[in-house]
């Protein structure tokens, strides 16, 4: 983690932030600790009982989806920051 990772100055830029190994390994590691709260808190009972439906396995799927979102959104936000503060003032 030496290296530094890239920032977001345009919607191209967008990719390479979210693949950094830097950012991914992090929001990857959101994703699988909320995500897995989630999924016990809400469908791991329903899967168990064994009521689980095809609904339920697409809720599962979001509950993984949406801290990925998330996470990433916030990467690309803080990157984008970061860039936008590191920019030399205008008419200099």
């Amino acid at each position: 983690m030496n290296e530094a990772a890239p920032a977001s100055s345009t919607f191209r830029d967008l990719m390479t932030v979210v693949i950094a190994p830097a950012h991914l390994k992090r929001t990857v590691s959101v994703t699988l600790i909320v995500g897995s709260a989630f999924f016990v808190m809400n469908q791991l009972g329903i899967i168990l009982d064994g009521r689980a439906t095809a609904l339920v396995w697409f809720k599962v799927a979001l509950t993984y989806l949406t801290p990925l979102v998330v996470s990433n959104f916030g990467v690309v936000s803080a990157t984008r920051q970061s860039c936008v503060r590191s920019a030399p003032p205008a008419g200099r």
